[in-house]
């Protein structure tokens, strides 16, 4: 962030290598220590888990380029938030936010505290599992730490994001080439009939895309913070390309190292899958991949506080959300309210939290809101042609991501409805009845003045300025 005549600016600090490690950094956390067993019990067979992994990368990929034409043409922080804001209207772009800072941003921040938490416990607890009492309060030291952090300094935030993100692909490579050592050695026999067993059920489909997606989550992250970006209209693109290439060809070999080290039984029952190939392949070594794991979650939670606050950030300086939440500290010039009031959602989430029912509530909340963002660019690629493009997708590419996002938000209600999603949608629309009043109708307006002065004061923040 920088000062000048007119106030406040977010910094643009963040380079190539830099927003490389936030999308992969962010992406590259703790699903692909968790996830793997539950995509395989979802679908049922070795050789479909490949393809739905695959799959998760390609859809990640398309959603992150048409994303890439979204943040050229609005070159704007906040992510989806702006840009319903832009070809939506004020109230769908309220509901989002609404959403966002109450069910997902935290609900996300939770699922990856916890599983920092289940890695860096372990080996404290070998043969057991720990007691949920001592994974929570250890979840929520994470969640606390990297709040102080990115509160103090988004320098900081963003070395420890490229750090972590070395420490990940160092353990993804280690799964990989001790994977292949074992392939070459002990052959192909656990890929044997790969299919079978296939579980062929629309909601099958539907859950394990869920399950991959959430090792994906993170492929928009640039996205929240383009005015943080040196020459997004170049950075962006190329940050997304580099990234979830990478991030894909990473995971489909873990994958396959894991089927190969252990049989898709194994895979199942294993509580914590990177510790169990870790034991079965390293022998005493295998706690090295638990505090691998743990760093992973740990760099993943750091990636989504820096991007997190920043849509608070955003929705307040519209007016969508208390001013206070759209100020920054007058000396650190990071956005502190937003970050505090992030934490505090994501502590109170954390105390009822349980990890998969957080990841498909989150999933379908998320791909409900994709399908109106990536609308919107088609609403822009048809109804305005003339905007400047520096960066361009074909129309193909949103019309495929919204039909999967179409499919992942119906897939698990179609087979086998649950009264849960019914009351998550409730939620969602719940945020376009609270709009009229408070937003519309401003109602109590001077308690906020009151409240916004004294925090002010308190947290010694002032209004910021939009970088254009």
């Amino acid at each position: 962030m920088a000062t000048d005549e007119h106030g406040l600016n977010l910094k643009r600090d963040v380079g190539i290598i830099g927003a490389v490690s936030f999308i992969a950094g962010t992406m590259m956390g703790s699903g692909i220590f968790i996830s793997p067993q539950y995509v395989i019990y979802t679908i049922g067979s070795p050789g479909a888990s490949l393809i739905i992994w695959a799959s998760c990368g390609l859809i990640a990929m398309l959603g992150g380029l048409c994303y890439a034409e979204l943040g050229t043409v609005i070159p704007e922080s906040g992510g989806e938030y702006i840009y319903m804001l832009r070809t939506a209207g004020r109230v769908v772009a309220f509901m989002f936010v609404f959403s966002f800072i109450t069910v997902m941003r935290p609900a996300s921040a939770t699922g990856i505290a916890l599983s920092f938490a289940e890695y860096a416990v372990a080996p404290f607890y070998a043969g057991c599992s720990p007691p949920q009492l001592v994974v929570k309060c250890v979840a929520a030291v994470a969640i606390i730490v990297l709040a102080v952090v990115n509160c103090q300094s988004a320098r900081l935030a963003t070395a420890i994001q490229v750090v972590s993100m070395f420490v990940k692909v160092l353990a993804l490579a280690v799964i990989i080439v001790g994977g292949m050592v074992i392939l070459v050695d002990k052959g192909t026999e656990n890929f044997e009939n790969a299919f079978e067993g296939t579980n062929f059920r629309v909601r099958s489909f539907g859950i394990a895309f869920y399950q991959g997606l959430w090792s994906f989550d993170g492929w928009n992250t640039l996205n929240y913070l383009t005015e943080e970006l040196k020459h997004p209209e170049v950075n962006l693109p190329r940050a997304v390309i580099i990234a979830i290439s990478l991030v894909t060809g990473l995971y489909l070999l873990v994958n396959v190292s894991y089927l190969t080290v252990m049989t898709p039984k194994e895979l199942i029952s294993s509580s914590a899958v990177a510790v169990t190939w870790g034991n079965k392949v390293l022998g005493s070594w295998g706690w090295i991949m638990s505090i691998a794991a743990a760093l992973s979650a740990f760099g993943s939670l750091n990636g989504t506080f820096f991007s997190g606050g920043r849509v608070c950030f955003v929705a307040a300086r519209e007016g969508h959300m208390p001013d206070i939440l759209s100020m920054a500290h007058v000396h650190r010039l990071t956005p502190s309210p937003a970050l505090i009031f992030t934490t505090i959602v994501s502590l109170l989430v954390l105390i009822p939290g349980d990890f998969q029912s957080i990841v498909n509530f989150f999933s379908f909340t998320a791909w409900f809101f994709y399908a109106i963002t990536l609308s919107g660019l088609l609403y822009l690629k048809i109804k305005k042609p003339e905007l400047p493009r520096p960066y361009r997708v074909p129309i193909i590419l949103p019309i495929l991501v919204v039909i999967a996002a179409v499919f992942l938000v119906l897939a698990p209600i179609i087979d086998n409805p649950q009264i849960e999603y019914l009351y998550v949608t409730l939620f969602i629309f719940s945020g376009a009845i609270i709009y009229v009043p408070f937003i519309h109708y401003k109602l109590c307006p001077g308690l906020l003045t009151k409240m916004t002065i004294f925090l002010q004061l308190f947290l010694q923040v002032a209004p910021a300025e939009k970088n254009l």
